[in-house]
């Protein structure tokens, strides 16, 4: 038995002694495994998978003292002398290595938890964090945005960017730390304690790895505990207030709603066109302060400008300015795939919303546009369609579905809009998918129609990543505008 108890440790102790077992080796997996190779640990890695990169990042920890095994069967024992497991995100509870440390009552960390523990204690940069089934990664960067834009060294991790870890363990310091979490990161955190925190909304997701819907909003809802400043909640879903009224505080953090509507005392929200707040300024009984325009925004779309309110809330909740919430805000572009214009063909817009990968996202895209002609389909990860498809079928105009559980959405629209005209993919056709996907969505769309790909699944059936759909998406709808033009 060690003489030290990892619980106890932190960033300036030795952890010489302490065997620790990091559960994957991925992106957040190597990060962990390397600093607590760096602070003196006896590490050991596991993996199944055995690509060229983390066979490279193998032998680099292998060089450096760490025991890094890859290959098929090594995450079915955890070794005998062991003082903590960190697991990287999505081992679900049940898997091997985390129930065999549970039996013996070995704590298990995510990299999250191992991250808040290491931090420097001479300077520990606010952690603003942010969670959802959806918006996460936007209003993570355009937080960071914001900071960057006030003069403050900060940087987006977690869930986007960096790894957390690597993050806290930067030589130099950051003033403040955007984090995106997830409900997989959360599970496994218990010590975390941000300055300010944020539900964006919670819907259904990820039902094949939680036994429940409940138990994925409870996940959900950890991101509240501890918070040291204000608990972000949006006011259209109730289940964020609820998760804010049912959390374990610091005392004096306030909940500060954000509202695509008129915003009352303690909120941020809209104004007509204004992004205002009146939460954070002195007299909000009776003032609001104007924070941008949604024109300073590079998209109108509702659930945009509800993450610019999000970003905005959890950065003033830290004392930024209201010049630079609209200079971040301003200058915040979101990354490829999500509502991203591609091309205008025949008075036909079309639309890459690739990373729209659950029911929720994929509702939250298609109210954004009038008429549609919706591509969507993939793996569906135990969701159901039926209420995004009764909140939107006045919208449709026609639906092309590809993908292995594309009979989940075809089902619901035969339910809740069966007078829309669906084409289905199959997977036994020759020729490119995606090609075949834009030809049926062009029969399908008039003028002044939007054609999104907005799957509403995941992408893992088909495609390497949402990425790789998109860019096939967007490639083919290139190839159909250069073929008009011809």
């Amino acid at each position: 038995m060690t003489s030290k108890d990892p619980r106890s440790l932190g960033r300036r102790d030795s952890w010489d002694g302490v065997r620790a077992v990091v559960a994957g080796f991925g992106v957040s997996g190597f990060a962990a495994a390397d600093s607590l190779n760096h602070l003196g640990a006896g590490v050991v890695a596991l993996d199944e998978a055995t690509s060229d990169d983390k066979a490279e990042k193998a032998e680099l920890l292998n060089v450096l003292g760490a025991d890094v095994r890859l290959g098929q069967g090594v995450t079915e024992r955890l070794p005998d002398e062991v003082d903590v497991l960190v697991t990287s995100p999505g081992w679900r509870p049940d898997a091997p290595l985390i129930a065999q440390a549970r039996a013996r009552g070995i704590p298990v960390w995510g990299e999250v938890e191992l991250a808040w523990r290491l931090r420097d204690p001479e300077h520990p940069a606010p952690w603003l964090a942010v969670t959802g089934t959806n918006g996460k990664t936007t209003t993570v960067q355009m937080l960071d945005s914001i900071l960057t834009a006030a003069g403050l060294r900060s940087t987006a991790a977690g869930n986007v960017g960096r790894p957390i870890v690597e993050a806290v363990m930067d030589p130099e310091p950051y003033d403040a730390i955007a984090v995106e979490l997830s409900s997989f990161q959360l599970h496994y955190t218990s010590s975390m304690s941000a300055e300010a925190a944020a539900v964006l909304n919670v819907a259904e997701d990820h039902l094949d790895w939680y036994p429940s819907f409940d138990d994925y909003v409870a996940d959900k809802g950890r991101i509240y505990t501890q918070a040291q400043r204000a608990c972000v909640y949006n006011v259209a879903d109730e289940r964020t207030r609820r998760l804010v009224e049912e959390a374990d505080v610091v005392e004096g953090a306030r909940a500060i709603g954000f509202t695509l509507g008129m915003p009352g005392v303690g909120m941020l929200g809209l104004v007509e066109d204004i992004l205002a707040d009146r939460a954070f300024v002195e007299d909000r009984a009776s003032s609001a302060a104007e924070l941008c325009t949604i024109a300073d925004l590079a998209s109108p779309a509702p659930h945009f400008v509800a993450n610019a309110l999000a970003a905005a809330a959890l950065a003033r909740a830290h004392g930024v300015s209201q010049a630079a919430v609209r200079d971040g805000l301003r200058a915040f572009r979101p990354d490829g795939h999500r509502i991203a214009h591609v091309a205008t063909v025949r008075e036909v817009s079309y639309v890459d919303d690739s990373k729209a990968t659950n029911p929720h996202a994929a509702q939250s895209s298609l109210q954004a546009y009038d008429s549609v002609v919706w591509v969507a389909g993939g793996l569906a990860k135990g969701a159901r369609f039926d209420d995004l498809v009764s909140s939107v079928r006045s919208r449709l105009r026609g639906v092309v579905l590809l993908g292995r559980d594309r009979h989940v959405i075809a089902d619901a629209l035969s339910r809740h809009a069966p007078d829309v005209p669906v084409i289905e993919i199959g997977d036994g056709e020759t020729g490119d998918p995606m090609e075949r996907v834009v030809d049926a969505a062009v029969g399908l769309a008039s003028p002044g129609d939007t054609v999104l790909l907005a799957p509403g699944c995941a992408s893992m059936d088909m495609f390497a990543n949402y990425g790789a759909r998109g860019d096939a998406f967007a490639s083919a709808v290139r190839r159909r505008a250069a073929g008009e033009t011809d």
